[in-house]
């Protein structure tokens, strides 16, 4: 029979050394309590906090479905689907969300996971066309779930939580306390771990600065600032998919190396985005509210509003991106003039002047290459640094981050060699296998 992993085994699985105060509070509260609401900031760990005790609750003798994870976004089921892979804990997970076949999925759950997890349009299809049961599903989470309301997908998240039958407890999960409880949860009074407002904040190393800028000309002043913070990774936000797309445009015009990323793109784009952010490839993002959020992406030194959101939560989900756990961070603001300022704002932040000629930055260190295989082709990282090292003639220090997906993989490799390293490996096998193998080209 299967066995459940210790705390320890799980934490040293995930390279953690010790939960946090609201960690260890989740895993106290939720095992006792039916409904429970867990509110903390971006970047606290609020996926971990109820992820370990939902493994204490899993029963290894309970055929099906025995929790369900509700996501507003395929980025954040994914990555809730990596935290718990890095658990180990022996029991099967899925991931559900559109942007890919649906025939994939009915395969995958044709044995039913312990943990499914997906966004609540694509779980409904799943339920429409019975691809799993749910009488034996007794966990519901719904996170980020005043942003599941924000993005419409109330109808859906009632239609699944009133067909589940024997539902014993109910977790709600949020960046925010703005959002009351709907009431299609039935949950009332729930107990209520709320970390939004403590003093030891996730972001207290942070900094807000105004950048006015010359003549009204917004995108001159982000390219002058760009131009000062060099290699820094750095997150601009825009208000509107659209935006972003131009602003991203304009720079590249200037000859400043930038990427979008917002909701209307195709999935596998989107994606591709973030594994180049994450692993240098791309220094610069400008991003829609998409990426304040509830995604895979590293701390980032720096977050510019290109655009004002206009509600205080969202610019605090935004500047949630930097200063996390007490490091350091700053949240610039292109402002045209201080009238610009919103009604959130107490008053016009402290003014950062731009040097003169600063130097255009040099292009990012790694290039990005596509691998037609991952992990269910039986693909590793060992493998892919060896076929790199061998076929490739790299050293270790050529290459950077790997990451592994069902059936592609993503490996950075140094800019300057990267054209000799294509060169070299055309033609040659990898564990017995020819893969295609190309460069990520920037969105």
């Amino acid at each position: 029979m299967q066995t459940t992993p210790t705390l320890a085994d799980t934490l040293a699985n995930l390279g953690i050394i010790s939960l946090n105060e609201m960690q260890e509070q989740a895993l106290q509260s939720i095992p006792a309590e039916p409904n429970l609401m867990l509110l903390a900031p971006t970047g606290s760990g609020k996926t971990l906090a109820f992820l370990l005790p939902i493994l204490e609750l899993l029963q290894p003798d309970r055929p099906g479905v025995q929790c369900l994870v509700l996501s507003p976004t395929r980025e954040l089921a994914i990555q809730i689907e990596r935290v718990w892979q890095k658990m180990a804990t022996g029991y099967k997970v899925n991931t559900c969300y559109g942007g890919h076949p649906m025939q994939i999925e009915i395969r995958n759950l044709s044995q039913a996971p312990a943990l499914l997890i997906g966004t609540p349009g694509r779980i409904i299809e799943h339920l429409h066309r019975k691809s799993f049961e749910l009488e034996n599903l007794h966990i519901l989470v719904l996170d980020e779930f005043d942003k599941c309301l924000s993005m419409g997908f109330q109808e859906q998240m009632e239609q699944i939580v009133e067909g589940i039958p024997h539902l014993e407890k109910r977790i709600l999960v949020s960046a925010s306390n703005e959002q009351s409880i709907p009431k299609f949860t039935g949950i009332v009074a729930p107990k209520v771990l709320d970390y939004t407002n403590t003093e030891d904040k996730s972001t207290d190393g942070l900094q807000v600065k105004a950048v006015m800028a010359k003549d009204e000309d917004r995108i001159a002043a982000l390219y002058e600032l760009l131009c000062t913070l060099g290699q820094e990774q750095t997150l601009v936000f825009c208000n509107q998919r659209d935006a972003t797309e131009r602003v991203v445009s304009a720079l590249r015009d200037l000859g400043l190396q930038s990427s979008f990323f917002h909701g209307g793109m195709e999935q596998l784009d989107r994606e591709k985005t973030l594994v180049q952010f994450r692993n240098g490839s791309i220094v610069v993002l400008v991003s829609s509210d998409l990426a304040a959020r509830g995604l895979d992406i590293p701390e980032v030194r720096n977050v510019i509003h290109f655009e004002l959101p206009d509600r205080a939560s969202d610019f605090g989900h935004r500047n949630g991106r930097t200063a996390r756990m007490h490091n350091e961070g700053t949240a610039f603001l292109i402002l045209n003039s201080a009238a610009d300022l919103p009604e959130y704002l107490p008053g016009l932040p402290e003014l950062f002047e731009l040097p003169e000629l600063a130097p255009m930055p040099p292009l990012a260190e790694w290039v990005t290459l596509y691998i037609s295989g991952g992990k269910k082709d039986k693909l590793s990282k060992t493998d892919i640094v060896g076929f790199l090292s061998k076929k490739g003639e790299l050293q270790k220090e050529d290459v950077g981050k790997i990451e592994l997906l069902d059936h592609m993989s993503f490996v950075a490799v140094k800019k300057e060699l990267v054209r000799t390293v294509l060169k070299k490996i055309q033609g040659e096998k990898m564990k017995g296998d020819k893969y295609k193998i190309e460069v990520v080209r920037l969105g």
